[in-house]
């Protein structure tokens, strides 16, 4: 969904990690995880410094904009080192990852925002760490996602996702409704218990004729996000923009930008 396509790799790959994200037998930081945190530490610099070029040229406030760092592929760890240089939004695509790594990080104050497609199966899992889901596409979704946040006391803020590149009455391939199906979903995620209903979401399209232009892209999500609120004033949020495309997010009006590799470096391949 976001940033770059993810890989799957076997759980032998995986470090070995303590409760607190350090490797299992470690007790104070390393050298080798001192030298992370200052690569995370210069990461988070030059997306801050980004994402206040882009406030400046658009007219708005630094604090309008909510950087979400999407951990996919990294380790707890990473984690852990993001939420004590201040990361307190991340984000994760594929459950089987994001729980145990939730879990592995609980006690660090972050909010976790799955933006990944969701199958109705997985609801109940997610709805036991995320506070948002940025990637709510369909009925279907909307009615497991609230069966498992009023089975787990929560209530987690959902996000429409919006396929710029669907035709009308239809899905797009990697998600979404088409922009003419956001009312009616829009509807059932406010009607439903347990869920909030926080605003839009969108993935720049690859295909159609907004293809290669994200900023032409977002501004159609404005667009949507604009009726939206007519009906529902609280849904705020708009979250659009990578690490490819987030000034462009930013000028278009993006409140959350969701933001990898620029942070974390180049994700991990298989070996």
């Amino acid at each position: 969904m976001t940033g770059d396509m993810p890989y799957e790799y076997p759980e032998s790959d995986l470090p070995a990690e303590s409760g607190d994200g350090r490797s299992a037998g470690s007790a104070e930081p390393t050298s080798a995880e001192a030298a992370r945190k200052a690569e995370l530490a210069a990461g988070l610099a030059r997306v801050e410094e980004r994402i206040e070029g882009a406030c400046r040229v658009a007219g708005r406030r630094r604090d309008e904009v909510t950087l979400i760092v999407v951990t996919k592929t990294y380790p707890a760890s990473d984690v852990r080192l993001l939420a004590e240089l201040g990361v307190r939004d991340v984000a994760e695509n594929r459950d089987q990852e994001a729980a145990p790594k939730a879990a592995a990080c609980a006690g660090a104050g972050l909010d976790w925002h799955f933006v990944g497609q969701l199958q109705t199966n997985k609801a109940r899992s997610v709805a036991g760490y995320a506070q948002h889901v940025h990637s709510v596409d369909r009925v279907r979704l909307a009615t497991a996602l609230s069966a498992a946040a009023v089975r787990a006391e929560r209530e987690i803020g959902c996000l429409v996702q919006v396929a710029l590149d669907a035709p009308s009455g239809s899905v797009g391939e990697r998600g979404g409704v088409a922009p003419d199906g956001v009312a009616d979903l829009a509807e059932a995620v406010a009607a439903a218990q347990g869920l909030r209903l926080d605003g839009v979401m969108t993935v720049a399209p690859l295909a159609g004729p907004l293809a290669g232009r994200p900023r032409a892209a977002f501004d159609r999500l404005w667009e949507v996000s604009t009726t939206l609120r007519v009906a529902h004033p609280a849904a705020t949020m708009m979250s659009a923009g990578m690490s490819s495309d987030l000034e462009e997010a930013v000028l278009a009006g993006a409140t959350h930008v969701r933001v990898g590799s620029a942070v974390l470096g180049e994700r991990p391949r298989l070996r």
